[in-house]
């Protein structure tokens, strides 16, 4: 059977959390006779450097996770404490690393499904059902349903965004000491104009995504 199909349409399309509260998909999978439900989401997609990251997080039944919404929405400082909050009270907390060399042998699309399906996959316990953000199933056999704009509406969905992000932006930060001239502790690989006059003056390293326009 194909990932496509295991995209269940369990649930009434909602597009707020004030219509939805950040429990309600999944409660409505437990309804539903799943137990062990994932949120799964990514960071870096749009970058001009490094990896794409996702993450895949189980939270446990009725949590409660102080602070932790949209990573998108959030400072640094705040995901960091969030992070922090998850992994302490998180049933399992898994990341998938797809590198740049992969994004550019196939595409970001390829690239961002595959570092979710390898954070689904390395999941303790397996997840018998997962939320994933946005419109594309992840190609696993595991019972799955996209949302748009998950990340805002699903508890879920939000501690994997934190986590991926924070974990993208720590590997950023290592590689700015490998190459401190593109300034990736600030920019975290996206084209900022310190970014792109770096890019002109000293061309790329090894870690730019050739395919991107931007970096040719």
């Amino acid at each position: 059977m194909s990932a496509k199909a295991h995209n269940l349409p369990l649930f009434p399309q909602s597009s707020s959390i004030s219509e939805a509260g950040t429990l309600y998909y999944e409660s409505l999978a437990r309804r539903a006779g799943y137990r062990v439900i994932a949120g799964v989401d990514e960071a870096g997609r749009g970058p001009l450097a490094g990896p794409v990251v996702a993450a895949a997080v189980i939270v446990p039944d009725g949590a409660r996770l102080e602070g932790v919404k949209d990573s998108k929405l959030m400072s640094e400082k705040a995901r960091e404490r969030a992070f922090s909050l998850i992994i302490e009270q998180a049933v399992a907390v898994s990341v998938g690393v797809v590198s740049h060399r992969y994004i550019d042998e196939f595409n970001i699309l390829k690239a961002t499904l595959e570092a979710m399906r390898r954070a689904v996959l390395s999941l303790d316990p397996e997840p018998e059902f997962f939320l994933v953000d946005g419109t594309c199933p992840v190609p696993v056999s595991i019972p799955q349903r996209c949302l748009k704009k998950g990340d805002q509406l699903s508890l879920s969905i939000s501690a994997a965004s934190i986590i991926a992000k924070v974990y993208r932006d720590r590997i950023m930060h290592a590689y700015h000491d490998m190459f401190p001239v593109y300034g990736f502790s600030q920019n975290k690989g996206y084209g900022t104009r310190r970014h792109l006059e770096a890019i002109q003056k000293y061309g790329c390293c090894p870690l730019h995504r050739m395919s991107f326009k931007r970096v040719r």
